[in-house]
């Protein structure tokens, strides 16, 4: 895995292996933070009176918990399974799993480079979790779109192995599309109202969407999706927002599915 901080931050959510149940609690060991221990107090178990722990946790289990508190001074972190419902849990284990695969992955990089793994992340791997939010974000990308790597001033002789593992390893999730904004503000304040304008079309969108300064007056815009027509509806209501916004403060803007 990614190395994380030496301590999760309260309110995380983080995947966890019960080691022992009492019938005061359980404890367990993070998975994401080098096996620190944790623990479950049976009052965050379960909503409602837990009459038989066992019932709820069990040795050797994965559960994923909401961190409660932590004193690093003390080594202590209270967690709480209850606080974590269905969908939390479901996106976090995904998550997990996808780190997982990401760090398998970014070793075969590493392999191929003939470096060793913590090398890789110190040369590139922290610059991609960066740019891309998460490591395994960066793999899901680049088998989507090769290019984005330059497209985030990331270069080295690791991008095309980079790019060759990606594209053997990982299935795109979703689609990516892309468009040019042409945007133009004469007055005193106009590069701040143009940065508002941008904000604000990325704000509206559910969706996973970019904006890349080209060179003014153009900006590109891709937004990412779990098809293309969900792609292509966010790409209109984003670039729509922009267009209103900057022309509501005496901007200009016309949006282009082709660069000029």
């Amino acid at each position: 895995m990614v190395r994380q901080s030496d301590f999760p931050e309260e309110g995380e959510l983080v995947v966890c292996t019960v080691q022992n149940v009492k019938n005061f609690g359980a404890f367990v060991s993070l998975d994401e933070y080098g096996g620190k221990e944790g623990f479950i107090h049976i009052r965050d178990v379960a909503t409602g009176w837990v009459k038989y722990i066992r019932d709820y946790v069990r040795e050797g289990q994965k559960v994923v918990c909401k961190v409660l508190g932590v004193d690093s001074s003390k080594g202590h972190i209270d967690l709480s399974l209850k606080s974590v419902n269905e969908h939390q849990k479901r996106e976090k284990i995904q998550q997990w799993k996808n780190e997982n695969k990401a760090d398998k992955l970014i070793e075969i990089v590493a392999e191929r480079l003939g470096i060793s793994k913590d090398e890789s992340y110190e040369q590139f791997g922290y610059d991609l979790i960066d740019k891309f939010g998460t490591l395994f974000g960066a793999f899901e990308i680049v088998a989507s779109n090769p290019g984005a790597l330059e497209e985030e001033e990331l270069k080295g002789e690791w991008t095309e192995t980079f790019v060759d593992v990606a594209k053997e390893n990982v299935t795109p999730s979703f689609v990516q599309i892309d468009g040019y904004m042409e945007m133009t503000c004469f007055q005193p304040d106009g590069v701040d109202r143009i940065k508002d304008a941008l904000i604000a079309g990325i704000v509206s969108s559910k969706e996973q969407v970019k904006i890349q300064y080209i060179g003014a007056p153009k900006y590109r815009v891709v937004v990412a999706a779990a098809d293309y027509k969900t792609a292509e509806e966010e790409m209109k209501l984003v670039t729509g927002n922009i267009i209103a916004n900057l022309q509501a403060c005496g901007g200009k803007a016309t949006f282009h599915r082709e660069a000029k």
